[in-house]
């Protein structure tokens, strides 16, 4: 059996879309077999780790690598398929701090869905939804992780709380007011993070987030952070107190 193929910081993961499963023929995308042959070299015999988000990780055999296309053989599975805790980063978007950074960082610390909001205050106009997507999976093949975050499409906060499911408790972080540590509130469970733009949320937005009863405000420190920081971590102390961190 020849050597599965390793990149920088482990072995080659791909994320794809097609069921996995014993025997299984997979084809890989154009993106994913130019970087087969062209950058990893590759050649029929090595093995690739795949997943899909539902058929947990299987390791593959590459049976053909030609210009039309590489095609690999499911060996068999390596890891069954394991979820993240149902988290999301509902996030308004921020100038300095491209939203790439953000994507890949909250995909590796286990967030399972990415919301871009626009609050009164948000300067980014347009957010590049695809762009997002491909970094989450970049950042899920290089993790380890077996499933990639949703993306959605950006909204409005007042779109988001009028439509928001009220099993989920939504915590907000709030640097303006009084709120107990994130590390104290946080709870197992349906949950999301709000983090605020550049300058914070407007005071009209902050009293109507305080008035909803699935929203509690917190805090994350005594220090005032830069809205990435924060959204990063608030994602780390509630993995640590509520989530997978403790496993």
């Amino acid at each position: 059996m020849a050597d599965e193929i390793t990149e920088a910081g482990g072995k080659l993961r791909l994320c794809v879309t097609a069921e996995l499963g014993t025997g299984a023929a997979v084809s890989v995308s154009e993106g994913q077999a130019h970087y087969l042959l062209h950058v990893m070299r590759a050649k029929p015999g090595q093995f690739v780790s795949l997943f899909n988000g539902r058929d947990g990780e299987w390791l593959a055999e590459i049976e053909s690598a030609a210009k039309r296309g590489v095609t690999l053989r499911c060996r068999k599975q390596t890891a069954p398929q394991a979820g993240v805790p149902d988290l999301w980063l509902v996030f308004a978007p921020v100038k300095k701090t491209p939203s790439d950074y953000l994507t890949q960082k909250a995909t590796e610390l286990g967030v399972s869905c990415l919301l871009p909001v626009m609050t009164r205050r948000t300067v980014v106009s347009r957010i590049n939804q695809e762009r997002m997507a491909a970094n989450a999976v970049e950042a899920a093949e290089q993790s380890g992780r077996l499933s990639v975050p949703e993306i959605r499409e950006a909204v409005t906060l007042e779109k988001v709380l009028a439509s928001w499911p009220k099993e989920r408790r939504l915590y907000f972080c709030d640097e303006g007011g009084e709120a107990p540590p994130l590390a104290k509130a946080a709870q197992a469970g349906p949950a999301a993070i709000l983090t605020g733009p550049e300058g914070g949320f407007d005071p009209a937005e902050r009293k109507m987030l305080r008035a909803l009863p699935f929203v509690t405000p917190v805090t994350l420190g005594p220090r005032i952070l830069r809205a990435d920081t924060a959204a990063l971590a608030a994602l780390a102390i509630w993995q640590s107190v509520a989530g997978d961190f403790r496993d």
